[in-house]
């Protein structure tokens, strides 16, 4: 089950729910609206799943960054989110994907015990200008059945993350492989 707005600002209360920053009037009926960091990193070159990627990393000033189309860029969010007790998702919203904006289509899922600025994946359909701290989608908090098992605590692959992080598909191929 998805949690509503008034069940987010709840569970933020209790401790069950961190979003830093935290600003309540981001809660919509079903969701949080979450912003873009201020922190881009631009994949150089071809990209290959058995070597780490390459990239050029800029801040986005205040006047904003124009992506392009045909580029892999590598986003983070402005806020830190997780929990123990939910499971999220993590999505664009129809106002990005009106730009022509693409955003972390491929790894929505948060574990629970992951608490993280999430990587984001964006494309551009067209050239796009964004700025830091604009809203960039929305974050869904998920009830669920079964036993917990937390991320942190299974020391998954990327559970040290704390900002932007590639591609570790890489420590995967077994060496040889290739």
């Amino acid at each position: 089950m998805i949690l509503t707005g008034s069940a987010i600002a709840a569970a933020v209360s209790a401790g069950e729910i961190t979003i830093a920053p935290y600003d309540p009037a981001r809660l919509s009926p079903n969701a949080y609206d979450w912003r873009l960091g201020d922190t881009i990193r631009i994949c150089d070159g071809d990209l290959d799943a058995a070597a780490p990627t390459t990239f050029t990393e800029l801040v986005i000033p205040a006047s904003g960054l124009v992506l392009q189309p045909g580029m892999l860029y590598l986003g983070v969010t402005l806020e830190r989110t997780g929990s123990e007790t939910y499971a999220q998702l993590l999505n664009g919203n129809r106002t990005i994907g009106a730009l022509g904006i693409w955003v972390h289509v491929s790894a929505p899922l948060g574990h629970q015990g992951h608490a993280i600025r999430w990587t984001l994946e964006i494309r551009a359909a067209k050239p796009a200008r964004v700025y830091p701290g604009m809203t960039f989608g929305k974050l869904v908090f998920l009830t669920t059945l079964g036993t917990p098992a937390s991320y942190q605590q299974q020391r998954a692959k990327y559970a040290a993350t704390h900002g932007i992080d590639i591609s570790r598909l890489y420590e995967e191929i077994p060496q040889g492989a290739l």
